[in-house]
């Protein structure tokens, strides 16, 4: 893909002039070369898709567990795909110029990091939920991508989905009147992690290369490969790994920004083992102009009402609810007035990543809304850490009045790793 000026133009100047303007032109056949780091779950669901994609080529995978990533290379070359090179270094991938998009679907203490490193290389880049693994690295995100004019978009991948955009639009239009209240759920069945045991990481595994930017902390048995998720060095807790999907559409539905109070409570009741996140979480987040979204994970109880809905919005004329990939309206005495189903899934946000990279599309889930989605998890999960309520600058989201709680705006890094714009 040509990466010369006339191709690659800047069309604006502020932040939503980015977000709202494609930062690259190209023809919508031209060749995009892809580079996937991480080779578990997602990146293993992902890089068959990207690769499905037309003239997009899947040219590495990237994995510190060499068994990992050389089983999707496999897995593609299986597909009837080009095997990609396998690396287990990222800055390999970025090196070659090859490479024009960067997918990151490694650990969340990697998500922002090697967002900035693929932006300073002149890689786009699709980024998993969350964007981030703490505040100020939502913010040193958004920055390199406006300083490197990059398409960077997150893994929120309901913001492409027809149904449920428009399910927003039909809120923002007053459908339900002046919507002032949303709230959504998460729940699961997950089972203990156990007490973890001194080890050596498992062959194959380039443990120094896995923690990356991550302060280090000797291996135990219990920690890789889905676990790091309920370490708060590593992983934002339920929070941040499902509760991002659904604040994201109380954030979006609302039509809200930053809030100004986040009171939180919860915390692990079900096992005594060694997860530090909570595994029932609730959290409350107050906006201005008499807003309120509430969010309700409980990661080992699956209670029914969960899986009726999604999320739940309520208006002066009545209720709308989002239900996977569809949408229904009530009246205000909650008699069904609209349904409306839809398709979901992956394919339609990457579809609309690529063409914003192209030039073609505006980024449905543009690096700066993505960020806002997550400092909402942020600050439920540092209200949780400090057990008190936030108050919270309505036009940045910083902490105010709270030293302690302000500490978890930022984190260390280890030496050599610090994130720079």
């Amino acid at each position: 893909m040509s990466t010369g000026p006339t191709r690659r133009t800047f069309l604006g100047t502020t932040a939503a002039a980015l977000a709202s303007t494609s930062l690259s032109r190209a023809a919508a056949s031209d060749k995009l070369v892809v580079g996937i780091m991480g080779c578990g779950g997602r990146g293993n669901d992902l890089a068959p898709k990207y690769a499905s994609q037309p003239n997009v080529t899947v040219a590495y995978v990237c994995d510190p567990d060499a068994k990992r990533a050389g089983a999707l290379a496999d897995k593609l070359e299986k597909a009837g795909k080009p095997k990609p090179t396998v690396v287990s270094d990222l800055r390999k991938m970025l090196d070659d110029k090859a490479v024009d998009v960067m997918v990151c679907a490694a650990p969340n203490h990697w998500h922002a990091p090697s967002g900035i490193l693929a932006c300073s290389a002149g890689k786009h880049c699709y980024i998993e939920k969350p964007c981030s693994h703490t505040p100020q690295e939502g913010e040193w995100l958004v920055a390199a991508a406006r300083k490197n004019k990059r398409v960077v978009q997150m893994g929120n991948q309901r913001r492409s989905w027809p149904k449920v955009q428009e399910a927003i639009q039909k809120l923002h239009d007053g459908e339900i009147g002046r919507v002032y209240f949303a709230q959504a759920w998460y729940t699961n069945n997950r089972d203990t992690i156990g007490v973890g045991q001194a080890k050596e990481p498992p062959a194959g595994l380039d443990y120094e290369l896995w923690q990356g930017p991550s302060p280090r902390t000797a291996f135990k048995s219990n920690m890789l490969h889905y676990n790091w998720h309920w370490f708060w060095q590593w992983g934002n807790g339920e929070l941040g790994n499902n509760g991002i999907h659904m604040l994201d559409l109380l954030r979006w539905g609302l039509g809200a920004d930053k809030p100004i109070k986040v009171t939180s409570a919860g915390g692990r009741y079900r096992f005594k083992d060694d997860q530090q996140t909570p595994d029932t979480h609730v959290v409350s987040y107050d906006f201005p102009d008499g807003k309120t979204a509430t969010w309700e994970g409980f990661s080992c109880n699956q209670i029914p009402r969960a899986k009726a809905i999604d999320c739940l919005f309520q208006g002066e004329k009545g209720s709308l609810t989002i239900d996977g990939s569809g949408y229904t309206i009530y009246d205000n005495k909650g008699k069904e007035v609209t349904k409306a189903t839809g398709e979901g899934g992956d394919i339609v946000h990457i579809a609309n990543f690529l063409a914003a990279v192209r030039g073609d599309a505006k980024a449905n889930s543009e690096i700066a809304e993505g960020a806002a989605s997550t400092l909402l998890c942020h600050l439920g999960n540092i209200s949780y850490r400090v057990a008190r309520t936030l108050h919270c600058d309505p036009k940045t989201g910083q902490i105010l009045n709270d030293p302690d709680a302000a500490k978890f705006w930022t984190k260390d890094y280890a030496a050599g790793w610090e994130p720079k714009v």
